[in-house]
């Protein structure tokens, strides 16, 4: 196991500074996530995610409502970035993600944040919404590792993601936290406007699981390195669970820590779709829980036992 993060190694042979220049050269036509918007976002043009050359923040943290090993004792260091390359029409956090809800920071800035989140005790740095903002995630961290920075990066993701842009974080993210949200095109379609998100999803968690393997848990119970995979249970069984339950037993590992939530409620624009406009009910919940378990996922957040239902009737 690890003694320190990947990306300090990453920062001494200088992959670091090579890798930031390749995303600041993709940058000027932006082909950094499935969008392929294509604008120079260096010159302040935005596509889809509506982010320019500076990203914004919403919040800032030690967050103790994360998943059992990233919490520990002293919480875990979100950092909540604004607007999103998804956009899921019930995102919870909907005047965030989607209505650039935050101000801008400059890499100054961001680097101070992580810092501060460490001095705090947090146990890693949690980039939440990570996948349009990675030029400026990496620019601020150059500057936090020079400054001391020195506990695990969390890239905490809707796994629509670009392989080739995570190839780029080979070395340096400690800890990937996709959600695999859907499994049909057409629910992907849908709620996000991204029909192809179920495949790019599959790619992006396997490279994920290739870089940094199974979670590793320290004495502490703190993890240090490793996948974590999160599925949002959707009510009507519209995200898939049981196929993407046998997906991760099959293709990433049976080892693979899982946290099945049941938290769905039709925020944004979710109340205008029928089949979206209710909440998760215990049944549903109980039942994705047992397709976790039918697939021969060995590894659930404790939390998921937790939950006592019924939630909503």
């Amino acid at each position: 196991m690890s003694s320190h993060p990947k990306y300090i190694n990453a920062q001494e042979s200088g992959l670091l500074k090579e890798r930031l220049e390749t995303v600041k050269n993709r940058m000027t036509s932006c082909h950094l996530c499935p969008r392929q918007c294509g604008v120079n976002r260096l010159k302040g043009e935005s596509g889809v995610c509506k982010t320019g050359h500076q990203a914004r923040v919403s919040a800032a943290f030690a967050h103790f409502g994360e998943e059992t090993p990233l919490v520990g004792s002293n919480g875990s260091g979100t950092i909540f970035f604004s607007y999103c390359n998804l956009l899921c029409n019930f995102c919870q956090n909907y005047e965030t993600s989607h209505e650039g809800e935050g101000r801008t920071f400059i890499d100054e800035e961001l680097a101070e944040i992580m810092l501060n989140l460490q001095n705090k005790g947090c146990h890693n740095i949690n980039f939440v919404t990570p996948s349009h903002v990675v030029f400026q995630i990496l620019s601020a961290l150059e500057i936090a590792i020079e400054n001391g920075l020195c506990i695990p990066l969390v890239y905490n993701t809707s796994a629509y993601d670009s392989v080739e842009t995570l190839k780029l974080l080979d070395g340096i993210i400690d800890i990937y936290m996709p959600d695999f949200k859907f499994w049909n095109n057409e629910i992907a379609e849908k709620t996000c406007r991204a029909g192809n998100y179920p495949q790019i999803a599959q790619k992006a968690i396997n490279e994920m699981f290739r870089q940094v393997g199974d979670l590793k848990i320290n004495r502490d119970g703190i993890a240090t390195e490793g996948l974590l995979i999160r599925h949002l249970v959707l009510p009507n069984n519209l995200a898939g669970t049981r196929e993407i339950m046998h997906f991760i037993a099959t293709q990433i590992s049976k080892n693979t820590y899982t946290n099945i939530m049941p938290q769905y409620r039709p925020c944004g624009e979710a109340c205008q779709m029928k089949l979206m406009a209710s909440h998760v009910t215990g049944d549903e919940f109980h039942e994705a829980l047992n397709e976790a378990k039918q697939a021969g996922i060995q590894r659930l957040d404790k939390e998921c036992s937790k939950i006592n239902f019924p939630f909503y009737l």
